[in-house]
């Protein structure tokens, strides 16, 4: 099971030294405890909180994490600023970008936690291309996010392109590994319901892999007892 340890808050932002310290500590302990890296991509529309979940599942499970809107070129972030929407086009770049680097963290044995908007199924097979990635989806009313995001500062992606990120926004389907989030009442209560999904996940996941593991073991037997 992974560990848990520190609070984050909604729209914290800053990282001290030694919380940075901390998170190498529980990264070493959680990669111990996994067979295999897992990586998680925190995804929703702007304003939904994908950051803040994004900082406490690094914080607490000891991920390394990636904050999406840092990989975007200048191009998409003037557009944005413009209140233009990105295009498929515009983004494919962009989520290429990310899918290579958690390419090279699964290549270290690293876990990953990434926010990203992901808003489209084709994103989002972008996103996991030859990486197994499990969707955290934070979903909430569009009302509820634009107060959100309304309230939210310094960040370069304007409330009034909320309305398009609900259009263009395709739930996850039946065979995408993932689970919705509600963003519904406080915080911490939106940043528990996601680790706990994503402890159940990394438990799932290191079941599938014992089991497989013993099964190879029999056949294995099994071979050598035909001899």
């Amino acid at each position: 099971m992974l560990s848990t340890k520190r609070q984050t808050h909604y729209g914290a932002s800053s990282t001290s030294t030694a919380t940075k310290q901390k998170a190498r500590i529980l990264m070493s302990d959680t990669q111990e405890q996994l067979s295999k890296p897992i990586h998680i991509v925190v995804m929703g529309v702007a304003g939904s909180g994908k950051s803040t979940v994004a900082e406490a599942l690094r914080d607490r499970l000891g991920l390394t994490m990636a904050e999406g809107d840092d990989f975007h070129p200048q191009a998409n972030i003037d557009k944005m600023s413009q209140g233009i929407p990105l295009t498929d086009a515009d983004r494919r770049p962009w989520l290429e970008v990310i899918n290579r680097w958690m390419l090279g963290r699964n290549a270290l044995g690293e876990s990953t936690v990434v926010s990203s908007s992901a808003l489209k199924r084709s994103y989002r097979d972008i996103l996991r291309k030859d990486v197994p990635v499990f969707f955290v989806h934070l979903v909430g009313s569009q009302e509820l996010i634009q107060r959100r995001l309304s309230e939210r500062k310094g960040h370069f992606m304007p409330p009034a392109l909320l309305p398009s990120q609900f259009a263009d926004l395709e739930p996850l389907q039946p065979d995408e590994p993932g689970i919705e989030v509600s963003v519904e009442g406080t915080s911490e209560e939106m940043i528990q319901r996601s680790i706990d999904a994503v402890k159940a996940h990394a438990e799932r996941e290191e079941s599938q892999t014992s089991e497989a593991i013993a099964d190879k073991a029999d056949e294995s037997l099994k071979s050598s007892n035909e001899r």
